[in-house]
Parts: structure tokens; C-alpha cells; sequence
């Protein structure tokens, strides 16, 4: 009887330690936590009005499409995209929270009006409306959560910054974007 369950204990040992090491080999090849890639879209000029009073209002949309490379799922909390300009917060917009599915593409959306009022009140804005650009920086952080298999949990920061450039008579803009990835 010794024997047999001597026999039975060492089976079983090295059945789990061929066990722990396919799991620890596949977490740190197939499974290991990758970066998640941001492409920021070009911002677009969705609504422009303006008066003769000097009461003008600009709506920019702006769309970055995340792509989760990892065999589980990036889930994002609530954030807001922050619009500066010349180091002062004229707009933002809310992020509502989402889940990334497992190796797939997701557009986030939002839209973000400027109001003109808060731009008036920055030095040099006059300078820049004559000119006809203004340029402004789109600012957005998600905070979110890799799981692989529901069972490995890493987390995840994003950090989009969007350098934006209004061409005011053309009724355009342009943009030009850095994403920071950060477990």
C-alpha cells in the first residue's frame, strides 16, 4: 500500500509540474500582455458657426481606433478627451467606458465643442483668428484592464496627444498625433 501511493504521489507531481510549466511557457509566449495599438484618425472639422457679434463655436470629431493584439480582452474605464490651447483647457468630452474584444479593432468616438468665448480670453488668440489657424491640442488617457483567459490581469494606460491645426477660412483641420502605451 505504500508503495502504490508513493508511486501515485510522484505521477501526480510531475503531471503538475509538466502542467505549470505549458502554463507558464504559453503566458510568456502566446498569452504575455501586449501592447494594445492606438491610431489616432485625422480630427475632423464637424460644425463651424460663426456671427457677426463674434459669437463662434467649432465642433471637432475626433476618432482613434485601438487594436487589442492579445488573446483576451482590454476593457477601458470612463475618460475625457481634453482640448488645450496655448496651455489652457477650452473644451472636453466625455469617453464613456467599452470592452475591446480579444484581437480585434475598435473605433472610439467623440465630438468636442470649442467655444470661441474661452479662446477670447487667451493672449494671442486675436493674432491667430486673423491669421486664419488655430492650433489646439486633443488630449485623451484611457485607464483599462488586459485579461487573458479571465484569468491573467494586467493593466493597461493609453495616452493619446493630438497636435490640431483649425484652418478657419477652409473650414478644415489637420492633425498630427503621438500614442504612449504604458503597463
Amino acid at each position: 500500500m505504500g508503495r502504490c501511493l508513493k508511486i501515485c504521489c510522484g505521477v501526480f507531481a510531475v503531471l503538475l509540474l509538466i502542467i505549470t510549466v505549458t502554463i507558464l511557457v504559453l503566458y510568456f509566449t502566446i498569452l504575455k500582455p501586449k501592447q494594445p495599438i492606438m491610431t489616432s484618425q485625422p480630427v475632423m472639422l464637424e460644425h463651424f458657426t460663426g456671427n457677426l457679434q463674434g459669437q463662434i463655436n467649432v465642433t471637432l470629431g475626433i476618432t482613434v481606433t485601438v487594436y487589442n493584439r492579445n488573446y483576451g480582452s482590454f476593457r477601458y474605464n470612463d475618460s475625457t478627451t481634453h482640448i488645450t490651447y496655448r496651455a489652457t483647457e477650452v473644451a472636453d468630452a466625455p469617453i464613456k467606458k467599452d470592452n475591446i474584444p480579444a484581437r480585434a479593432r475598435h473605433n472610439i468616438s467623440t465630438s468636442v465643442n470649442v467655444f470661441v468665448d474661452k479662446l477670447a480670453l487667451v493672449p494671442g488668440f486675436g493674432f491667430d483668428l486673423l491669421s486664419g489657424v488655430v492650433n489646439v491640442t486633443a488630449s485623451t488617457t484611457l485607464h483599462g484592464r488586459v485579461k487573458v483567459l479571465k484569468l491573467f490581469k494586467t493593466k493597461a494606460t493609453t495616452e493619446s496627444t493630438c497636435d490640431v491645426s483649425i484652418f478657419l477660412i477652409q473650414q478644415r483641420a489637420e492633425s498630427v498625433c503621438i500614442v504612449k502605451v504604458k503597463f
